[in-house]
């Protein structure tokens, strides 16, 4: 597919992805957060419509579409609800990713042939006592003849609940400290692996998060992403990209809580006129739009970089930081806006608010961001 029809197709998918969004996904987001759970039925939609293998290669099943597109459609579902855009993330961001960077061919063949087909996946690298500090992990990875013995526990895996599959990393050598870390594929169903619990959340309720404990699992040395003690680096590179999916997840929830709130100060009456005709007003309507217009920038770039296949550390570092802390900003000022029933569930206002606070959180909290951008533009001033 030439360059020109790629970006036709890509234009043309999105405007049904938006229309999906308003239509089917949209009335039905604050059940999603009420009953923690995005029903199977969106999930077989987005199937239906390609978006699962929209990003994979034609080779294994997909149609090759730009990781921008991804980045684009991520971002138009979480207008509407970040719980069932982190269902179509965590299977192309976080698992997809690693696999078509560092997979063998036999991995990419197995698993994105499945994605591809609509099989969600996702990945399991924090544990309880190592969050930030990712290299401290202790899940353990013992070589046994042609297979490994994993014993160990991770914690706030997304999409827990319906992930066939996922990837993670256990400690292989550990004279080596991170250098002695190794990335697998496991399969939600291999013998020794259980959820030991559901994680309840503030936001993004819909999405399943859980515990998953390894008790003498089994996993086939041909599921190794890479090589033997290499893992750090493909978790690292896995996270470039999915803070750029993080990024527009924050930017759509930011946008659907801003449209909302447009649509309310408009009709709102106080002292005679509507609220939207004050100073004050539009100076908040000013300022979040702008910070609004940046991270959507911020991300695109990293995205288009990532597209390319430019190193975009600190990008997708940047990208991740403003459009979650603005996200953040934009959501509570939305909350003002409302006044009184901004506060209530009347509107979706303080959900828009609840859903945008972790994406200040994972993928690196945001105080972890401010690093990697600092090192990266010191490294560039050398």
């Amino acid at each position: 597919m030439v360059n020109e029809e790629k970006i036709a197709l890509e234009n043309d998918v999105l405007s049904y992805v938006r229309e999906f969004a308003d239509k089917e996904i949209r009335p039905i987001a604050r059940k999603i957060d009420e009953e923690a759970n995005v029903p199977k039925e969106l999930i077989n939609k987005m199937i239906d419509m390609g978006l699962f293998s929209s990003y994979i290669p034609e080779e294994y099943g997909g149609n090759s579409l730009s990781f921008s597109f991804l980045v684009r459609v991520i971002e138009e579902i979480s207008r509407a609800c970040p719980s069932t855009a982190l269902v179509l993330d965590g299977a192309l961001t976080l698992f997809a990713e690693p696999l078509l960077m560092f997979g063998s061919e036999e991995l990419k063949k197995k698993y994105l042939s499945r994605v591809a087909r609509g099989s969600v996946g996702g990945l399991a690298i924090t544990e309880p006592g190592a969050g930030s500090d990712a290299a401290s992990i202790k899940t353990r990875a013992v070589r046994k003849g042609s297979n490994y013995i994993v014993n160990g526990s991770k914690i706030f895996v997304s999409n827990g609940r319906i992930a066939e599959f996922f990837v993670f990393d256990a400690v292989t050598d550990p004279s080596k400290g991170h250098r002695g870390i190794t990335t697998f594929v496991a399969e939600s169903s291999y013998p020794g692996i259980r959820i030991s619990r559901d994680i309840h959340k503030m936001g993004i309720r819909g999405s399943s998060t859980v515990e998953i404990v390894f008790e003498d699992a089994v996993i086939p040395v041909e599921n190794i992403v890479g090589s033997e003690d290499d893992g750090f680096r493909v978790v690292m590179e896995t996270l470039d990209a999915g803070r750029i999916g993080i990024a527009a997840q924050a930017v759509g929830i930011a946008q659907g809580a801003l449209d909302e709130a447009m649509a309310y100060i408009k009709e709102r009456k106080q002292f005679g006129k509507a609220i939207a005709e004050f100073e004050g007003i539009q100076f908040m309507l000013a300022e979040m739009g702008t910070e609004l217009e940046a991270s959507r920038l911020l991300t695109y770039n990293a995205a288009s970089k990532w597209d390319k296949h430019e190193s975009c550390i600190m990008e997708s570092s940047m990208a991740k930081l403003h459009a979650s802390d603005s996200a953040m900003r934009i959501t509570t000022d939305c909350v003002q806006l409302f006044g009184g029933y901004g506060y209530t569930t009347d509107f979706d206002a303080e959900r828009h608010m609840r859903d945008a606070k972790i994406t200040q959180i994972y993928e690196g909290t945001n105080q972890i961001q401010r690093v990697i951008i600092a090192r990266e533009m010191l490294k560039a001033s050398k």
